[in-house]
């Protein structure tokens, strides 16, 4: 007997019942997803978080490991109320609950205070260094000390522990206590200007203050140099075992060229450095 159309009713059946089945399917493939992704992920399932404040990294981990959590350390802070090293803070907080497997975050106290560098002072007033020092978390001692010089109230030297002087680039802990060295004036008493060709500023700046001296002007003979090159004084006004009013200021010249420092810029000869 012919077909009365593309398909009988025996060929619309199949293809309905595959349909259905095929649906059937993919609705079972979908719950068993659904089921097998809330038991992997614990969905639902919160445990209570553990106060770890006041313990090491080492101890806090297992404790935490052990309700199904993990730590991640976001910051460090400094602290001389509670011991070095130790967690000062966290989140989720002690007590709340949290998802299993979700990451605890903790702040530590720091092993040590924060280190800033030490600014450029000299020549500073003294005021005005004071308040950089306090901005950078530096206690400055309210008593001075007094050294002759061109220029009055003017800052010197930077001393800690009244003997030890921080120079520019220095680090220096915060909260650390540290002294002024000010500038009065000249002086009465005459001084020999001491040789500072082959020597960096830093240590000139030094030797100077020893005997009561200061830096004036500084120049250096190229704009550039090579990353990490050190200059050295090759030139120095007033010359070497001149006597001057203490106070007094001795400008330099600084190079980078050896060679150019052990001539002395052709101006005085200082070989015994090099």
């Amino acid at each position: 007997m012919k077909k009365s159309g593309i398909f009988d009713k025996s060929d619309v059946k199949f293809v309905g019942i595959n349909v259905i089945l095929a649906f059937l399917v993919g609705v079972a493939i979908i719950v068993s997803l659904v089921i097998w992704l809330r038991g992997y992920t614990q969905h639902g399932v919160e445990v209570e978080v553990e106060d770890v404040r006041g313990l090491v990294v080492v101890e806090a981990e297992p404790i935490l490991s052990a309700k199904g959590l993990h730590m991640v350390v976001v910051d460090s802070t400094y602290s001389d109320k509670v011991p070095f090293g130790t967690i000062v803070d966290q989140d989720p907080k002690p007590a709340s609950h949290a998802k299993h497997g979700r990451a605890v975050y903790v702040v530590i106290n720091a092993s040590g205070k924060r280190q800033v560098m030490m600014p450029d002072l000299h020549d500073m007033s003294y005021r005005q260094a004071e308040t950089t020092l306090r901005g950078l978390g530096i206690v400055v001692d309210t008593v001075y000390e007094y050294e002759p010089s061109a220029f009055r109230d003017l800052v010197l030297d930077v001393k800690m522990d009244d003997t030890v002087s921080v120079q520019p680039g220095d680090k220096i802990a915060v909260g650390t206590m540290v002294r002024l060295v000010v500038g009065f004036g000249k002086g009465t008493e005459m001084v020999e200007v001491p040789t500072l060709v082959g020597l960096t500023l830093r240590d000139a700046r030094s030797l100077l203050l020893s005997r009561r001296l200061t830096i004036g002007s500084v120049t250096y003979d190229e704009e550039q140099v090579e990353e990490g090159a050190e200059r050295y004084i090759y030139s120095q006004t007033p010359l070497p075992g001149e006597r001057v009013l203490e106070g007094e200021t001795v400008s330099i010249k600084l190079s980078s060229d050896v060679e150019k420092v052990v001539s002395g810029g052709g101006e005085t000869n200082n070989e015994e450095w090099f």
